[in-house]
């Protein structure tokens, strides 16, 4: 009997087991049923592909100064409509010379964030409750204005993507700290504040957002004194914050019931109070296992801040659906704005995607099997 000695050195692959003939067999022609399901997969894209190349890159008129321009036979998608609107569809109705103040907002905050992610950055945590605290309101100064001699630009006048970032960072900043209270509030041992939990995210779980953004628009005047005048647009932030919050907090609470018991007995062990245990030990650990959930949360209230069209809120697809569909000059091309409002909207939501996925990677800590 032979008794290896030494550590033997690994060997190559077979040669059957490697290669792109390997797995094309593996993947794709392994069972008749897989075959069958390919050829199908092959035959659609041959289908669907070379059209859709055609008409969105061949065919197509890249710019023009006229909807004529862009009419006539062997004419594909006209995307010189995009351009030739691309400030309406990027500011809605703001004026055009103020155009330097959101994207003067919009630099600051691309700037302070990615100073955080500066290795060696000096006082991230004061950054971070700058960005956090502070910019908001340099961001409203600047976009709404009406101090510091800019003129004011109510935000009747805002729209766009430009709207659709604002709603969305918004009510991703605040429904995060609400959701995470809900769900420490919903797991508490008081009865009254359990209650009070319960009841709420219920509620805005129960109801879809499309009624939530008409009550805050329609029923929420009616409680206010008499002549106030509540924005429209605040109004919408506020139901979209409360409704998203709920959703956050179930998905926290999904994290903090992973853990184990031991998490919780160990903080008890050392002392702490029930605030420096949840902040120093069970949240990190707890929001850290629900990355995933968080994230998929965001993408939605990214993708449903479409909705805000029933009150009035012209958004990225609101201003190409309402106001460029009815444009007489460019009447015609209503494919290619919804093909570049969903071009836009998937950029925003993939980069969401990759960057959770990138984030877990690096908190991961030995939770897989």
């Amino acid at each position: 009997m032979y008794v290896a000695d030494k550590i033997l050195p690994e060997l190559p692959a077979p040669s059957n087991a490697k290669g792109l003939v390997h797995w094309l067999k593996t993947n794709l022609f392994s069972s008749p049923l897989n075959i069958l399901m390919t050829l199908l997969g092959l035959y659609l894209i041959y289908k669907i592909f070379p059209p859709v190349i055609q008409w969105a890159f061949i065919d197509a008129t890249w710019v023009a100064d006229t909807r004529e321009e862009c009419l006539g036979e062997g004419k594909g998608a006209c995307w010189a409509y995009i351009s030739n609107r691309f400030g309406q569809i990027m500011y809605g109705f703001y004026p055009p010379e103020e155009y330097w103040r959101p994207n003067l907002a919009g630099i600051l905050l691309i700037v302070l964030t990615l100073s955080l992610f500066i290795k060696n950055m000096p006082k991230k945590l004061w950054l971070g409750a700058f960005i956090l605290l502070v910019f908001p309101f340099i961001a409203y100064i600047l976009i709404h204005g009406g101090f510091l001699g800019l003129p004011e630009v109510g935000t009747d006048k805002w729209g766009g993507l430009m709207l659709t970032l604002i709603i969305s960072l918004v009510g991703i900043t605040a429904a995060l700290p609400l959701g995470i209270i809900l769900a420490l509030g919903r797991r508490s041992k008081m009865p009254i504040v359990k209650s009070i939990s319960i009841i709420f995210i219920e509620l805005w779980r129960g109801v879809p957002l499309i009624t939530v953004l008409f009550m805050a628009s329609v029923m929420l005047p009616l409680f206010l004194p008499q002549g106030s005048d509540f924005d429209k647009l605040a109004r919408a932030m506020i139901g979209i914050i409360l409704f998203q919050g709920a959703y956050v907090a179930e998905v926290v609470r999904g994290g903090l019931q992973a853990l184990p018991k031991g998490q919780y007995e160990a903080a008890a062990a050392m002392g702490l109070s029930y605030w420096k245990s949840m902040f120093l030990i069970i949240l990190p650990q707890a929001l850290k296992l629900v990355i995933p959930g968080l994230v998929n949360t965001f993408i939605a209230l990214f993708k449903d801040t479409t909705l805000v069209l029933i009150i009035g809120l012209f958004d990225l697809l609101a201003i190409i659906q309402n106001v460029l569909g009815s444009d007489a000059s460019w009447l015609g091309f209503f494919t290619e704005g919804l093909v570049f409002a969903a071009f836009v909207f998937w950029i925003f939501c993939f980069n969401m995607s990759r960057y959770s996925m990138a984030l877990e990677r690096k908190l991961d800590t030995g939770h897989r099997s």
